[in-house]
């Protein structure tokens, strides 16, 4: 009897826990810095810059929006308007969040725009440049601001910490074109018939925080295609600068934060002008901005989160002497990425026969789930995991974007994503043939262990 009468004791006491917890709501900080070079400096996106940058059509910038659920568990997406960060630099800001801000690593989501008008950031795609001692050192200084500038912007923006309602929708935009499948003066005219050909996801994810009485205090949003409406000497955030820009000036007092999706073969087109980034941005500010005005899903303040690497393999490796042969050779790239495999011969006696990849996974409430990947990945891998699993968002270019990431069937057919684009990566081969299956077993993996963490039974 008394043991039943302290178990009935214990069961209330759970159920008004969990009551109280189900009652508190989201707590959500934002915050942002500009990221803009202080000086001219490389910039990185395209091979063919040959020298740095010649001013500034708007600043780059880092943006954090932190989320806090009913048991106080946080995490914190941080976007940037780069093209790239490199493994190394976002193990670095990872280790220095847990340390001045609590956040463990599955809890940290690192997203770039890709903008093809911001800087070289450490040693990502360095391999692309010829690169003077000066201009290498400015690299590295820059790289080293922007670490002490990410994990500032997220302290203020856990000290920003306010209660908040949160909300989700998915909008719809079609610029974005599959560049593998359809040439680029023909665009134009097939657009107009209709015809344009191969996979595409013009889905726009839409999160939006609103503060108690309504008002928006954030919006994370996010689109799959590259950024590479410009490619001048100004640094630009491009098409998803001019959006974020845009939600900012029609929500003032609101911060507006993109992650890009799985758009590594799909483009803006047609493109090359100021003109048209700025348009391409309204157009998907417009569809956000619908998603944000018409009713919204609301998320439970619950929070679960995922991150793991896998070792990705890569195909058949060069041997060292192919490797000395290729810093020979009179292209620039492949003697650039053979000087840095040959630099691993020396150090470790042979080369790495995988990749650490990222894979994350964040589960927000009982229906959303945000996937996030590393890498500039193709549009296949948001198709198919949106028909594999239904309700997810998918992002790519995040935590770590050290190479394209092809389907089976883009790497099979080869050409920039399935294979050339390696070298500029540095990279020593293409990727193995269990690419696409490797990261969607995994991805799965992480969504059914985080949807069924999250699922709350009376």
């Amino acid at each position: 009897m008394f043991r039943q009468m302290l178990l009935t004791i214990a069961l209330i006491v759970t159920i008004g826990s969990v009551s109280a917890q189900e009652a508190r709501p989201w707590r959500v900080g934002v915050a942002k810095t500009a990221i803009t070079p202080a000086e001219p400096m490389w910039m990185s996106g395209y091979a063919s810059r040959d020298k740095p940058a010649q001013g500034k059509v708007h600043d780059l910038w880092a943006k954090a929006l932190v989320l806090e659920d009913a048991a106080g568990k946080r995490c914190v997406l941080v976007s940037l308007d780069l093209v790239g960060i490199d493994r190394v630099l976002a193990d670095e800001i990872a280790a220095d969040l847990k340390k001045h801000h609590g956040f463990e690593r599955d809890q940290v989501m690192l997203s770039v725009s890709h903008t093809h008008c911001g800087p070289v950031v450490g040693r990502n795609l360095l391999a692309m440049y010829n690169l003077d001692a000066m201009e290498l050192k400015k690299v590295f200084a820059y790289a080293d601001d922007l670490h002490a500038k990410v994990v500032q912007v997220v302290g203020v923006a856990v000290k920003d910490l306010q209660p908040a309602q949160i909300t989700w929708k998915n909008g719809y935009t079609t610029f974005a074109t599959n560049r593998r499948t359809n040439k680029e003066t023909e665009v134009p005219k097939m657009r107009a018939l209709g015809k344009l050909n191969g996979p595409v996801d013009h889905e726009v994810p839409v999160l939006c925080v609103r503060a108690p009485d309504g008002k928006v205090r954030a919006i994370a949003f996010g689109y799959a295609c590259h950024a590479t409406v410009l490619s001048f000497y100004q640094w630009c955030g491009d098409y998803p600068g001019f959006a974020q820009a845009e939600l900012e000036k029609r929500y003032p007092g609101a911060t507006a934060l993109f992650h890009a999706g799985c758009g590594a073969d799909q483009t803006p087109l047609p493109r090359r002008s100021v003109a048209l980034a700025e348009g391409y941005g309204k157009q998907l500010a417009e569809a956000v901005d619908q998603v944000v005005k018409a009713p919204m899903t609301p998320i439970k303040p619950l929070l679960k989160t995922t991150y793991a690497r896998i070792d990705l393999p890569f195909g058949v490796l060069p041997t060292r002497e192919k490797v000395v042969q290729d810093t020979m050779s009179k292209n620039h790239y492949i003697a650039a990425r053979a000087k840095m495999l040959l630099a691993d011969f020396e150090k470790a006696g042979a080369l790495k026969k995988t990749y650490p990849y990222p894979v994350q996974t964040w589960q927000l409430g009982n229906d959303l789930t945000w996937i996030a990947l590393g890498g500039e990945v193709v549009v296949d891998y948001s198709v198919r995991l949106k028909k594999e699993l239904g309700k997810v968002w998918v992002t790519g270019y995040a935590n770590d974007v050290m190479a394209y990431i092809p389907s089976l069937k883009v790497l099979k057919e080869g050409g920039y994503e399935g294979d050339s684009s390696m070298i500029y990566y540095g990279q020593p081969c293409a990727w193995g043939p269990r690419v696409e299956a490797m990261i969607v077993e995994a991805v799965h993996g992480q969504v059914g262990a985080g949807r069924r963490k999250q699922t709350v039974t009376p």
